[in-house]
């Protein structure tokens, strides 16, 4: 059995949505001291919803894989579609992760919470602060 699916050996070679948006609404940075991942997310979001996505980073194939899957997740959705995108559906959309490498996943899910974060707080909009919990990367 092969290590990595064939979705995240796509992701990986032919990653979606690489870049970087000037002037985004919103921008999310999230980096795992343990294993040297960064990740950073932009978002132009439209009426609540999120038009375009790109991200840049830096990291493994399984961080690339999970960055450029995220995004095509997101992009044309609402931002509390977005905000309901979990670690475990970005693994499962690209028919898993090995185990070691799950944390790749969870960076993804972080990073696009904290864009959206990012978008809230540059606008003064309310939001709960449960919604966006304190990650801590530095075990």
């Amino acid at each position: 059995m092969a290590l990595y699916s064939e979705k995240v050996m796509d992701h990986f070679q032919h990653p979606r949505n690489v870049g970087v948006i000037e002037n985004a609404d919103g921008v999310g940075e999230v980096g795992n001291a343990k294993c040297g991942d960064i990740m950073k997310i932009y978002l132009k979001i439209e009426n609540d919803i999120i038009e375009d996505v790109k991200f840049e980073t830096f990291g493994c194939g399984s961080a690339i894989a999970s960055s450029s899957m995220a995004t095509e997740m997101i992009k044309g959705k609402s931002i509390h579609e977005a905000m309901a995108l979990t670690n475990k559906a970005v693994a499962e959309a690209l028919d898993g992760l090995p185990a070691h490498k799950l944390h790749c996943s969870v960076l993804a899910e972080e990073a696009i919470k904290n864009a959206l974060k990012d978008y809230y707080d540059r606008r003064g909009l309310p939001y709960d602060e449960k919604d966006f919990p304190e990650f801590d990367h530095e075990e």
